[in-house]
């Protein structure tokens, strides 16, 4: 048949093409030549090959070649149509004119189509059209729920995805593990640990099961609420773990003061050498060694990201070392690795070196690190105040006098919301 080019029996056609598009084993390349031989492809069809598209562009293309040879769209089309706008880098504009071809057709109370265009806009960051869809559909499905509180909670609203929940679980659904994670996860972030407690109950009266995607979630909600016991238990009894789950265990220890837990916990899944760690790994290592002092291990931990694991340190990595430096009185040493830094340096960054320079009377470095926050930020009035109180304590008066002539040449008010950054 694909020999000749020519294909007469359309039900033998349709399944040799459905399976070279959609099996593992198929190829895509010869599903587009069956299809092309096909004198009039069905909407089926159509779906099919857009499904089974890698690149979304091509998904969208073949979505208007369909429309130009006049192939209705159905429910089972736009599904597809949306999950491939999802995956581009500016999402927000396809969904729109998807979404305008789903009214067109009257399918925006299919439960399905809603689906994918509350996943569309969630991925696109625009959560009220995504509520605006999601609050349309009179019958919802667990799916629908689900993934509105997904995007809730991916776009960081905590609270509306805790809200969202308690509703679902008000209209007599049951949260499926997706559900359940998700929430975990937003419990973790706004801190409501009583919820968080009550999801877990839920979860044990229910029987589910607890693999490493809800155990991670269980152990990250219960390590960034403080109750670290918990969950440590649970992290023990866990028989497999991802880097997720390492690093929340890790990350929650240095968080709350357990420094030499979350030392002793990087060193045994270095032993483990199971899971290899990543970047948050090492921000947890570096939080543990800044709260405990720990300059020479701090320096080795990072020195060991790019030697040994081929990690590039990120700013935040720079972040913490600079913080450990300071606070140990290395001035110099974090000044010199700020300038080594192959981006510029933030505020925060910069607050850090200008708050442990306070801690430390260095008004050398001080007068330096306010310079450069001024470059960055010309109208940050509040590093001239702390500038001038560190001239105080050391008992310059004249540069004191000569730093308030100077704010007020410039028409500068002391500002009092602003402080250093905490010591």
């Amino acid at each position: 048949m694909i020999i000749s080019s020519h294909i007469n029996d359309e039900f033998a056609a349709s399944r040799l093409f459905s399976s070279f598009a959609l099996s593992p084993f198929g190829n895509l390349t010869h599903a587009t030549k069956i299809f092309s031989s096909i004198h009039k492809p069905n909407s089926f069809m159509w779906n099919t090959l857009i499904r089974a598209q890698q690149q979304p562009h091509k998904s969208l293309s073949l979505y208007i070649s369909m429309r130009r040879l006049g192939v209705l769209p159905g429910k089972h089309t736009f599904p597809f149509l949306l999950k491939a706008c999802s995956s581009l880098s500016n999402p927000l504009l396809p969904c729109k004119q998807v979404h305008s071809h789903v009214v067109k057709f009257g399918l925006c109370f299919d439960c399905h189509v809603a689906n994918g265009l509350v996943r569309g806009y969630c991925v696109s960051g625009d959560l009220v059209d995504a509520r605006y869809v999601f609050d349309e559909i009179p019958m919802k499905s667990l799916s629908l729920w689900t993934s509105m509180i997904c995007g809730y909670a991916q776009n960081f609203c905590y609270n509306e995805a805790l809200e969202l929940f308690e509703g679902m679980i008000v209209e007599g659904f049951e949260p499926n593990g997706a559900t359940l994670a998700s929430v975990l996860s937003a419990c973790a972030r706004s801190g409501c640990l009583e919820l968080g407690e009550r999801i877990h109950e839920f979860m044990r009266v229910k029987g589910v099961e607890v693999g490493v995607i809800l155990g991670t979630a269980l152990v990250y909600m219960y390590a960034k609420n403080g109750v670290i016991l918990t969950a440590r238990k649970l992290f023990d009894e866990m028989p497999e773990r991802n880097v997720v789950t390492w690093n929340a265990m890790i990350c929650g220890l240095a968080s709350h003061g357990y420094v030499d837990d979350a030392l002793s916990l990087f060193e045994s899944m270095k032993k483990e050498g199971i899971v290899v760690p990543n970047g948050v790994t090492f921000v947890g290592v570096l939080n543990a060694c800044c709260h405990a002092g720990l300059i020479d291990v701090g320096r080795e931990v990072f020195c060991s990201m790019k030697v040994v694991y081929g990690i590039e340190p990120k700013i935040e990595h720079y972040g913490c070392m600079v913080d450990l430096l300071g606070r140990g009185g290395k001035l110099l040493e974090a000044e010199e690795m700020i300038k080594r830094m192959p981006w510029k340096p933030d505020v925060v960054i910069l607050g850090s070196l200008l708050a442990a320079s306070k801690n430390n009377g260095n008004t050398e470095v001080a007068e330096r690190v306010v310079k450069e926050i001024l470059n960055l930020e010309p109208h940050n009035h509040g590093v001239h105040v702390a500038l001038s109180n560190m001239y105080a304590e050391a008992g310059l008066w004249q540069e004191v006098s000569r730093l308030r002539k100077m704010m007020k040449e410039e028409k500068l008010k002391k500002d009092p919301a602003w402080s250093l950054v905490a010591t």
